[in-house]
């Protein structure tokens, strides 16, 4: 067995036993492989792990939450090619994670990056090798939207949703504990939806009553003030650390998190350097109708992320908004808060990305 499970935090370990009592030893050798790897050192927190605002309980890297997802397929499907195509769904995903589709003007959906999964596959001898043993072709593992247990669209319920629910309820904002996850996981079955198609729901209407009152909690965190503001900065730093050319778009490929920070703070010029110290120390977020000078001051709005489940009843499966008002009244008091938000919000310092005119005339 490779040192990836045997090194896990206690707590990951004992979750993941959750979503499959055992651990596929098959799954070892993808895991091992270099591209999967690299993606262990990338936190699934989106640069929460280096801001002052949030106390994040441990590391729970991109790798982990891949296997999670991984492991979910596993336990109720037993197909080894839906597995593999969870566990590779993030190869991909660059360092701090959706911040660089913030980069990339892609705040809301949060897909820009994932034109390279296919490549990055195709070109690791590694994982090629790996597939063509288990006799496994590549355009069956390299999207996994072709599996609707896998993948779907927002507010069905997905293992890749299901999973970094559970975990980001776990290990950054603690809304639960293992015995609640386990509650909720062990009551879900697959059920066909409106589409006649196969999706994760539920046997009881009162388990999803409990799991959509606890992570409705969850969904505002993921997208309130402090967490827009942290991944449009670590966006606007890491583009302007590619305009100054201290950076390549590649690079967000290849190096780990903790090296992209030391080259902000080590290799790049005095005012990135300074600027990413003082978001280091900033304590507060504020707010403003209009933009302010002088301060970091941005509008940008983040990706809506619900699950509206489904649910077994005496007459086929139903979304919980339809037969449980608890719920239905919580989805409702979410959506509402995602409506067009009119502030702007800011870090009280002044941090003025870089253009790329400005910087050309600069060199000049």
């Amino acid at each position: 067995m490779i040192t990836y499970y045997k090194n896990l935090n206690p707590e990951v370990k004992n979750y993941f036993k959750i979503l499959s009592p055992t651990f596929p030893s098959w799954l070892e050798e993808y895991i091992a492989t270099k591209e999967m790897q690299r993606i262990g050192k990338t936190s699934m927190s989106c640069g929460m792990d280096y801001s002052p605002y949030f106390n994040l309980k441990y590391w729970f890297s991109n790798l982990d939450h891949s296997v999670g997802v991984a492991l979910i397929l596993w336990h109720f499907t037993h197909d080894k090619k839906q597995a593999l195509a969870g566990l590779f769904h993030d190869i991909a995903t660059p360092t701090f994670k959706h911040c660089i589709d913030f980069m990339n003007g892609d705040s809301e959906h949060q897909e820009s990056t994932e034109e390279r999964t296919t490549a990055m596959i195709q070109n690791s001898k590694e994982i090629m090798m790996l597939l063509d043993r288990d006799h496994i072709a590549l355009d069956e593992i390299c999207n996994y939207k072709i599996y609707p247990i896998a993948d779907n669209d927002i507010p069905k319920l997905s293992s890749d949703r299901f999973e970094y629910t559970f975990s980001s309820g776990l290990t950054f904002f603690r809304v639960w504990e293992l015995d609640k996850i386990a509650k909720i996981y062990n009551d879900v079955i697959i059920l066909k939806n409106e589409q006649g198609i196969e999706e994760l729901g539920f046997k009881h209407k009162e388990i999803v009553e409990e799991y959509i009152h606890i992570i409705s909690k969850l969904w505002p965190a993921w997208i309130n003030d402090k967490a827009r503001m942290v991944m449009q900065f670590f966006a606007d730093i890491c583009k302007s650390m590619v305009i100054a050319g201290y950076l390549s778009v590649d690079d967000f490929y290849q190096c780990s998190e903790k090296e992209i920070i030391e080259k902000i703070l080590y290799e790049s010029d005095a005012y990135l350097s300074e600027s990413f110290k003082k978001f280091q120390n900033v304590s507060s977020v504020y707010r403003n109708l209009s933009p302010l000078e002088n301060k970091y001051c941005v509008n940008v709005k983040s990706k809506s992320r619900y699950i509206i489940p489904l649910v077994q009843t005496e007459t086929g499966p139903k979304r919980i908004n339809q037969i449980s008002p608890q719920a239905a009244c919580e989805i409702t008091k979410y959506l509402e808060q995602t409506k067009k938000n009119p502030y702007y919000t800011y870090f009280d310092f002044d941090f003025q990305p870089y253009q790329e005119k400005k910087i050309l005339q600069k060199r000049k």
